[in-house]
């Protein structure tokens, strides 16, 4: 037996708890791809290392480990004893948009 004042009560509960479902599935979201941002400019700053030790052009090596998106606004710098620091900003939920946040990783050859 229905009591008559609790009809459609889950409705209002599911709306209620959607803007919360949704703003920690973006939250999920953002930290997976700064993850991966992170992961791409280590992967960058081993690359341009590795030219640097062969006598290439660490910029280029840089940006061709990195995809294009995020080659925009990265930043290679020497970091000393032939170690390489490359730094990209964490895009924002969609790899267009920028955070002000940014990545950094430092490589080098022993």
């Amino acid at each position: 037996m229905r009591i008559a004042g609790e009809s459609g009560q889950a409705s209002v509960e599911l709306i209620g708890t959607l803007p919360a479902l949704v703003l920690v599935a973006l939250i999920g979201w953002q930290l997976l791809v700064a993850g991966q941002t992170a992961w791409l400019s280590a992967n960058a700053a081993r690359v341009a290392a590795r030219a640097v030790a062969v006598g290439r052009d660490r910029d280029a090596a840089a940006r061709s480990a990195l995809p294009s998106s995020l080659a925009r606004g990265m930043k290679v710098s020497n970091a000393g004893d032939g170690r390489v620091r490359v730094s990209v900003p964490v895009p924002l939920l969609l790899r267009r948009w920028r955070s002000p946040l940014s990545v950094s990783a430092t490589a080098g050859l022993q």
